[in-house]
């Protein structure tokens, strides 16, 4: 296989897979306003993203935001700003660090899990065995998911920049002696409910990103067992790569 027959295949594949994700898509929206509603299937959605990731994302959030305050203090004590060490790092948070990296800690851990457990699923033919019950798959596997990753990742987003501006507040009064009048006071000043409601915008449509890149490549998983390492392997990449360009996207369109 010579260079230009390399780009032209790998280009040729590309839109393919770009044109499959485009239709189920609109599988997912034709399916979406009609009956049944799969309302245990959907709890239990949101139990297994959001609940269950509850931990993973308090203790990054934690530990992101002790970073954030050690990073900025030795920034601001180059010309003695100091105080703005906490206005600083709650808006780093809202803004951009708090949805992006829950986003990726749930795609790691939810979002692989969806892939591997649907294309488990789809080798096994499963998924034919509740067509052949007369139970649509994408009513009672592929929507609950999705739209329980949407409800629950602004959730876990709240929980996350919570968590970071108390681990910034602990290292950044407790240990780098900050007076937490002043560290309190700026970060009212300067953040505004509009840095909160844009983060949390952006959780949504990152949870929309991860739970359907899961569920697509879990739903077009062939192979057998290796088939189901591979789809969840890129079900990963291809999530994380796409939330960091969406957010790029979303933050020209938000600010």
């Amino acid at each position: 296989m010579n260079f230009f027959e390399y780009i032209g295949r790998t280009a040729i594949n590309f839109f393919e897979e770009l044109g499959s994700l485009a239709l189920f898509c609109l599988r997912i929206f034709y399916w979406l306003i009609r009956p049944p509603v799969f309302i245990r299937q959907f709890f239990k959605q949101m139990e297994f993203i959001g609940v269950r990731s509850s931990s993973v994302v308090l203790l990054t959030g934690l530990f992101t935001g002790m970073v954030s305050s050690l990073q900025s203090h030795h920034g601001f004590s180059l010309f003695g700003a100091e105080a703005l060490v906490g206005s600083t790092t709650a808006l780093g948070l809202l803004r951009e660090l708090g949805p992006v990296l829950a986003a990726l800690m749930v795609t790691a851990r939810a979002g692989s899990a969806m892939t591997a457990e649907i294309g488990t699923m789809q080798v096994t033919e499963q998924i034919d065995a509740l067509t052949v019950m007369a139970v649509n798959p994408y009513q009672y596997l592929i929507i609950p998911r999705i739209c329980a990753a949407i409800i629950m990742m602004p959730m876990l987003t709240l929980l996350f920049d919570s968590i970071g501006i108390v681990g910034s507040y602990l290292v950044g009064v407790e240990i780098l002696h900050i007076d937490k009048g002043i560290f309190m006071a700026r970060i009212v000043e300067y953040v505004s409910y509009s840095d909160l409601f844009s983060g949390l915008i952006k959780a949504a449509f990152f949870g929309a990103i991860l739970s359907i890149v899961g569920c697509y490549k879990g739903f077009s998983t062939t192979g057998g067992a290796e088939g189901v390492g591979k789809s969840t392997t890129y079900s990963v990449v291809i999530s994380s790569v796409s939330i960091l360009i969406a957010d790029y996207f979303l933050t020209a369109i938000l600010y």
